[in-house]
């Protein structure tokens, strides 16, 4: 599966668009803030129905517009083409169709074009706080499991419905036990999913990074849960008091947190910068191949600004560890012409350039 064409309309900086790619590599390059990475935004939207850098869309159309709108032109497995189209008016409606069909609920897009983006803002999964790593979970879980999202969406909205309950004084009792033993399952659900998701993460994760690195250093990953305590309705009766003076849901799956280590100590704390880029793109790496093997399509791979921090042992090792997965189509930013061309040496594959400047697009 690979990105054919697209056709984007006032996208962020994007002004008029079209655009026809290299089913492997696509270089991009150009200044910072020319549009690069509004180019690959663009093409994660289509995968997800969102930009990866915002859940809301107010920032998706460009300034003084009042509608963005995106179309791809996919090539599927088997050689069916796939034609997705979005639009984001100013004001909050939006439209997702596949073909001439729309969507009724933008979920039932998720999964059909499997995709994984590195980006600069990746370091917000080591440094910011545990949403930032849960929604890592979801986003992959969401893609390969269906009812996943489902349980996700639906004990995030009792949860809402709990803490409204918990901040009214006049809450009544049964009815707050109703909404606790409603979001026992769908708890149950995301538990599991995601303790068999850091299980099969773990070894990945450890492989590729030692691959960057050399085996200069080890890494390793936890997953933590209340839920590895006790059972949700168990830990609501234990909490009961506490949540009701502080008036919202203190324990849960909403908790949930990842826990990366190096060589035993903290991450966070003790890696460079390098080391913690390494990391990342040991996770990404890491997502790749599990949902390549979980879904059995070969996920688009956005590689944005990937080589800032990296040392060029880090970089080679990097590049032979991409084209020993047995990739698919890959979209890789840069401000460095120069650069981009040395590392394409290192991919044997049918690889095209582009070249960004102010919001426009220039295939070479």
């Amino acid at each position: 599966m690979f990105l054919n064409r697209i056709i984007l309309h006032d996208f962020k900086n994007i002004a008029e668009a079209d655009i026809r790619f290299s089913p492997k590599v696509n270089y991009i390059y150009g200044s910072n803030g020319a549009g690069k990475t509004n180019l690959l935004d663009a093409v994660y939207y289509l995968s997800m129905t969102k930009s990866y850098f915002s859940s809301s869309d107010q920032y998706v159309y460009a300034y003084g517009a009042e509608e963005a709108t995106l179309c791809g032109f996919y090539e599927m497995d088997g050689g069916t083409e796939e034609k997705i189209a979005a639009s984001v008016r100013r004001g909050g409606e939006k439209q997702f169709r596949r073909g001439a069909k729309s969507y009724a609920r933008f979920s039932e897009h998720i999964g059909l074009l499997p995709i994984v983006m590195v980006s600069p803002f990746d370091g917000a999964l080591i440094n910011d706080a545990g949403e930032e790593r849960r929604k890592y979970l979801n986003f992959i879980l969401s893609q390969i499991d269906r009812p996943y999202l489902q349980h996700i969406q639906a004990y995030n909205q009792l949860l809402m419905q709990r803490n409204k309950l918990l901040k009214s004084e006049l809450a009544a009792p049964a009815l707050l036990d109703t909404i606790s033993e409603r979001m026992s399952p769908h708890a149950d659900y995301v538990h599991t999913a995601r303790r068999r998701l850091c299980e099969r993460l773990r070894p990945l994760i450890q492989g590729f990074y030692a691959q960057l690195a050399e085996g200069r250093e080890s890494v390793d990953v936890a997953y933590r849960s209340d839920l590895d305590e006790d059972t949700l309705d168990a830990l609501f009766a234990r909490e009961a008091e506490k949540d009701r003076v502080l008036r919202y849901t203190t324990t849960g799956i909403q908790r949930d947190d990842l826990l990366f280590r190096l060589d035993g100590h903290p991450l966070r704390r003790c890696g460079s910068q390098g080391q913690q880029k390494s990391f990342l793109l040991a996770m990404k790496m890491a997502q790749f191949r599990f949902v390549q093997e979980s879904c059995g399509q070969t996920p688009i791979l956005l590689l944005d600004d990937v080589f800032d921090k990296l040392d060029m042992r880090r970089v080679e090792n990097l590049l032979q560890l991409v084209s020993a997965l047995d990739f698919g189509q890959i979209f890789l930013t840069d401000s460095n012409k120069v650069r981009l061309e040395s590392v394409s040496r290192g991919i044997d594959a049918d690889v095209r350039s582009y070249q960004v400047e102010a919001g426009r697009i220039t295939a070479e």
